[in-house]
């Protein structure tokens, strides 16, 4: 047996001055990394070499850190995602404030869980909560919680909706089933799929999940809305919630929320806006107009380490209702009761909002974040991204060989290349080709959707390294790498 205290077997440093110096050498490393990122692939394939080191089994024995730092250095910082390069468009991923990052490893030293107790990380996220409740335009008596994503944000929504939503029977106890509760939940056919998962998961089932059509513009279509809800309840089922697109992932499109708010009031149904990536545009006068209905749902959610640029992850759920998350969530266990003084003694447990007892310190990089910055610098940088679509959408108008499939007033576009007397089969086979040279060259990094049948390169902007320029580039590339397809078929 090891005797920690001997210092044999330790899992602290042996020489603290060593950790110290390889400490500042990946400071060092890193900021050298993030300085030059323009100037390096925005993602390159994994060689066979490396995917094999990535495949070895458990070591037994340690190795010194320095080396598996420089293993590090050769294996993994090479081939990243790559959403922190400048022309990373894909996939609504977040770029990482540098910032950020310090704070990432601040709270990994001091290592806070935070389900609950009296200590300055709880504070830390009860202020930063406070803070995005103002940003939000949330009542200051709501409710919230930081969690890792929008896919667990819509799980506990979703539960916190059927708790309040069953004054008559004890859903916690005997299920909906037990209650005899059949509900059912509305939205779009463009609803981010996690909404599918969360009512999944909630015993709901997918059956139940009224995927609603939508208009030309993608957004939901509110008569036929209101035609489901009727025939459910004539079905003797229970409508239970109604979800809104503050962005929908596919397009961008935000769905009439002022609309969707009239017809939850009016069918009692719980109002869960899925603000993902696009609540953020709140922060602008136009945003404000354009998400009107959104501070008065229910329910929001929406990501901080998307439009809000924070390294994954974070992501926060808010709610309307004081309590409304304790009452679905909060546990009577004896060995996590709350005492009268010391560090049990704080008033709010974060666990008894959620799902997770053991929590990270999500909080703290947002609250670096935000104080290093402050919220308007954030705000200018989402404008920026909205007026780089804009232009970007522009360029793609006036292209004779650029097509502009959909378009939304936030930060996405989705185009595809064309030319005259084209086959749809062709146009799908060249735009996929022009997508994986993009990609695979390491060039530029759209993702893509597929339209009405029709393949095309999607453009999810919430990258605060972008420029201008960087689109310019990248129209250039699919004018040139599609010029060369079409030439050499024919």
């Amino acid at each position: 047996m090891v005797d920690s205290h001997t210092g044999a077997g330790s899992l602290d440093p042996a020489d603290w001055e060593e950790f110290r110096t390889l400490g500042k050498r990946i400071i060092d490393d890193m900021a050298d990394y993030l300085s030059g990122i323009r100037d390096r692939p925005v993602w390159q394939p994994v060689p066979d070499s490396v995917r094999a080191s990535l495949g070895t089994g458990l070591p037994l024995t340690g190795t010194p850190l320095e080396e598996v730092y420089e293993e590090f250095r050769a294996t993994v910082l090479p081939y990243p995602r790559g959403n922190i390069h400048p022309r990373f468009w894909g996939w609504v991923n977040g770029s990482g404030v540098p910032a950020a990052a310090y704070a990432d490893l601040l709270a990994s030293v001091i290592n806070c869980t935070l389900g609950s107790g009296g200590n300055a990380a709880m504070m830390v996220e009860q202020q930063v909560l406070d803070w995005l409740k103002q940003a939000m335009r949330w009542p200051a008596t709501g409710s919230g919680l930081l969690t890792s994503g929008a896919s667990m944000g819509h799980i506990v929504a979703l539960a916190t909706a059927r708790e309040a939503g069953s004054a008559t029977a004890d859903i916690r106890a005997r299920g909906a089933l037990g209650a005899g509760h059949q509900y059912t939940v509305y939205g779009s056919s463009e609803t981010h799929h996690s909404m599918e998962k969360a009512v999944e998961l909630l015993g709901i089932g997918s059956d139940h999940f009224r995927q609603i059509p939508v208009d030309a513009d993608f957004r939901i279509d509110v008569d036929a809305l209101r035609t489901a809800v009727r025939q459910d309840r004539a079905a003797g089922l229970r409508p239970l919630c109604l979800v809104g697109n503050a962005g929908t992932v596919n397009t961008g499109a935000v769905d009439p929320l002022e609309d969707l708010l009239a017809v939850a009031r009016e069918e009692d149904l719980w109002f869960h806006v899925d603000g993902a990536f696009g609540a953020f545009a709140q922060l602008l006068p136009d945003g404000r107009t354009l998400l009107a209905g959104m501070a008065e749902a229910d329910s929001l959610v929406f990501d901080l380490h998307k439009w809000l640029y924070m390294p994954f992850d974070a992501s926060c759920l808010l709610v309307r209702a004081p309590g409304a998350l304790e009452n679905a969530f909060s546990s009577s266990a004896d060995y996590i009761s709350s005492t009268a003084q010391g560090p049990a003694s704080y008033p709010v447990a974060f666990s008894d909002r959620g799902i997770e007892q053991s929590r990270p310190f999500r909080a703290l990089k947002v609250w670096f974040a935000l104080k290093a910055h402050g919220i308007d610098t954030f705000a200018e940088t989402i404008a920026g991204n909205i007026d780089q679509i804009g232009y970007l959408t522009k360029l793609a108008d006036g292209s004779d060989r650029l097509e502009v499939v959909s378009r939304s007033a936030l930060n996405i576009v989705c185009f595809r290349y064309v030319w005259p007397d084209a086959t749809p089969d062709a146009l799908n086979r060249v735009n996929q080709a022009i997508l994986s040279r993009l990609q695979v060259t390491g060039l530029a990094m759209p993702s893509h959707t597929v339209i009405d049948g029709r393949f095309v390169l999607r453009v999810a902007n919430n990258n605060h390294r972008s420029t201008r320029a960087d689109f310019d580039f990248l129209v250039e590339q699919v004018h040139a790498i599609g010029d060369e397809l079409l030439a050499s078929s024919t």
